[in-house]
């Protein structure tokens, strides 16, 4: 075996290319050398000798007259066409083989450019190929350096890209670091494929759902959404596809095994694990755990939602820098306002009498709305120009309705000082009912504390 058929051998073994490519690589970079050294015009075939292990290039020359050679490199003239091959006629070919070792050391330095640029051209090809379905899929890699996109991740044959955005925020890296990123695009490139990565990606959080969780991988337990707020929070909404199987329970598995190994994963990022309902005031109620919601108004025209919680679950449920609520509208997709039950009940009041006052006014209360009225208050301070303001308005409806501001003014101020009264009021049962609470108790067996005084039991990751 020649070492030229050698070197084909075992570059096709090493790169795993093919080697019908290879050859074909190597004809094609021996054909630009001979044209480089002896011109355009030259008409010739190179092929390999698989049996000889050589390659093989032939120059073909157009017989013609004697008298008519224009150019030597293309044509041959007829006596000297019939000294080699008596039988040739005018208008026939002649194929003359060239020696590839006589090319010279520029024309041979140029093969050699051509065969590493196309073994290159291939080897990217085949990469490209191997990743370009694995879109969707977590890889792990060895970062390698830092650029002005991102870090790049060595991941062996070929290499994939961080950028910036998609890197969890506060979370630092060093060259020689191992790292777990979920691939989002795979794009051809000149210099190679550009595989693109994420850290980010709702879809990276499923992706290490679907590995740690069986129930997820076999399709039993469903991801329907995903809402991060990447190294810090997270919300997924689950549902089970069997009876039996507890999807939360399944996320988070035996002591919190499973879970555990996504947050560590993902450096401390805590998890809601949220059932999913086709109701969206059931999901919402889900979606903002751990606040408890009192009650929920859906409108389905504008797909938002106003939630009502009792006064002291105002704080869990806009959590920190509003970072629940934020979760919560973006798992469901939905605008969500959130009133305390106290606040809830002023602007009912406050809708009431509005409604009442366009009532008397003979006008729709949406036209006070919209002239910026949202409470009788600002009504009664009001100068006229401001009321004559509002669709419809008049000045005899006008006089109506500071009439009706009066009395109904009056009628308010009392129905504050009752339920002041009756505040007042619980407030000083409530105060007694503790005091009774306290009071010493004569038994004549000794007090008994099973330890288990104030202890709760929460789902919460």
């Amino acid at each position: 075996m020649t070492e030229l058929k050698k070197a084909i051998d075992q570059i096709s073994k090493d790169r795993g290319i093919d080697r019908d490519l290879l050859v074909d690589t190597l004809e094609e970079a021996v054909r630009s050398s001979v044209i480089r050294k002896y011109g355009e015009n030259l008409d010739v075939e190179v092929s390999y000798n698989d049996e000889q292990g050589e390659i093989e290039v032939y120059q073909f020359k157009v017989v013609v007259e004697d008298d008519d050679v224009a150019d030597p490199a293309a044509e041959i003239c007829l006596s000297d066409a019939r000294a080699i091959d008596p039988n040739v006629v005018l208008d026939d070919e002649m194929g003359f083989k060239l020696t590839v070792e006589n090319l010279g050391r520029i024309a041979a330095q140029s093969a050699k450019q051509v065969i590493i640029q196309r073994m290159r051209d291939a080897e990217q090809e085949i990469i490209y190929e191997e990743y370009k379905d694995r879109k969707g899929e977590i890889i792990s890699g060895i970062i390698q350096r830092r650029d002005r996109t991102g870090w790049i991740i060595n991941l062996g044959r070929t290499e994939a890209l961080l950028p910036k955005e998609e890197q969890i925020p506060r979370e630092r890296y060093k060259r020689g670091d191992r790292v777990q990123a979920y691939i989002i695009e795979v794009l051809p490139s000149g210099r190679g494929p550009q595989i693109i990565v994420s850290r980010t990606h709702g879809d990276y959080m499923k992706a290490l759902f679907a590995r740690e969780v069986p129930e997820v991988s076999d399709g039993t337990v469903k991801i329907v959404a995903v809402a991060r707020d990447p190294g810090s929070r997270a919300k997924v909404a689950v549902i089970s596809k069997d009876r039996d199987v507890d999807p939360v329970g399944a996320c988070v598995g035996i002591r919190g095994s499973r879970i555990q190994n996504i947050v560590q994963e993902l450096r401390g990022e805590r998890i809601d694990i949220v059932v999913w309902n086709p109701e969206i005031a059931s999901y919402a109620a889900n979606a903002l755990s751990p606040a408890r919601v009192t009650r929920i108004s859906v409108d389905e025209d504008e797909k938002a939602l106003e939630v009502v919680v009792s006064d002291d679950q105002l704080n869990l449920a806009i959590g920190r820098k509003g970072q629940n609520v934020k979760l919560a509208a973006k798992l469901l997709g939905w605008k969500i306002d959130i009133f305390t039950e106290s606040r809830f009940r002023e602007a009912n009041a406050s809708k009431k009498f509005l409604e009442q006052l366009a009532s008397v006014a003979e006008i729709p209360v949406d036209n006070i709305l919209a002239a910026g009225f949202e409470s009788m208050e600002q009504l009664a301070g009001a100068p006229d120009e401001a009321i004559d303001a509002i669709a419809g308005m008049t000045p005899s409806k006008r006089d109506d309705l500071r009439a009706a501001l009066k009395l109904m003014g009056a009628t308010a101020a009392a129905a504050v000082e009752e339920e002041t009264e009756a505040d007042a009021a619980e407030a000083d049962a409530v105060e007694a009912d503790a005091a009774e609470d306290a009071a010493p108790v004569q038994d004549d067996a000794p007090a008994q504390n099973d330890g288990q005084a104030g202890k709760t039991e929460t789902g919460e990751a």
